[in-house]
């Protein structure tokens, strides 16, 4: 009940900070904002901090973990924290009213935390049951709440205000890497996943630097790939048939109805 109190007081305090942030970051932004990212200018201040951050530690420490790690080793690490995470998938599955795909998560979770050793070895996908992806900020998005504008956090970096709000709900409620240890230990073992997963991304992330607009690559990037997850893998089309006929002038152009006489 401690732990509970203790992270709730934390989530608390996340979502007053992300307030805080927000009011600064619209005190930088000049001109007329963009509609998709009215906090760009806050936004890019952001990126180019957690760039920093990540060229000059995370990435060099994600190197150095590559080096020294066994590629079973590591490999075992990603299983681990990705069993850890199918616990936090199994809630919002429910949430979701997703029962079929919430069964076989829970078997998932089983048979990996037994067979697998803790997790340890992936041995549910060898029995063809698949890894799902879901969380708080989807389930939000389920029931029908917008994602509010595009946002850059420090060290978490692209999220929306939907999915800011979600997080802080899953890491309270849901994550056990919270809810199972002190705040401190918390922050060990988030280290150790964020830097397995950074060392899983070291080929993607030198692709990313030869982008003209890394932000702008990485913010729209992000926003598909969300949308993607929200929709299953099945996002509604954009293309209105109606902007076809937008231009009454379409089928009135003179040279057209000449060729068309001719």
């Amino acid at each position: 009940m401690k732990n509970f109190s203790h992270y709730r007081i934390f989530s608390q305090r996340f979502l007053l900070f992300i307030a805080v942030l927000l009011s600064s970051g619209c005190a930088t932004i000049e001109g007329p904002p963009n509609p998709d990212d009215p906090f760009e200018s806050f936004n890019r201040s952001m990126f180019e901090f957690n760039e920093g951050f990540d060229k000059y530690a995370l990435k060099p420490v994600a190197k150095g973990y590559n080096f020294i790690m066994p590629d079973f080793a590591s490999k075992g690490v990603s299983n681990f924290f990705s069993n850890v995470d199918d616990i936090v998938v199994f809630f919002n599955q429910l949430l979701q009213f997703k029962f079929t795909e919430a069964t076989a998560t829970s078997a998932r979770f089983v048979f990996n935390t037994t067979f697998g050793l803790l997790g340890l070895i992936d041995f549910a996908s060898d029995m063809n049951l698949p890894k799902y992806d879901e969380d708080f900020g989807q389930t939000l998005a389920v029931w029908g709440i917008d994602s509010g504008p595009y946002l850059v956090l420090p060290f978490l970096g692209s999220l929306t205000i939907r999915d800011t709000a979600g997080l802080a709900v899953d890491w309270t409620y849901f994550d056990p890497i919270f809810k199972r240890q002190t705040l401190n230990q918390s922050l060990v073992t988030l280290t150790i996943k964020y830097i397995d997963l950074r060392a899983g991304l070291i080929g993607a992330s030198n692709i990313l630097d030869t982008v003209p607009d890394k932000y702008a690559f990485v913010r729209d990037a992000s926003l598909l790939r969300r949308e993607f997850l929200i929709y299953d893998g099945n996002p509604p089309q954009h293309f209105n048939e109606d902007e076809l006929f937008d231009d009454e002038d379409l089928f009135n152009d003179e040279d057209l109805q000449e060729d068309t006489v001719n």
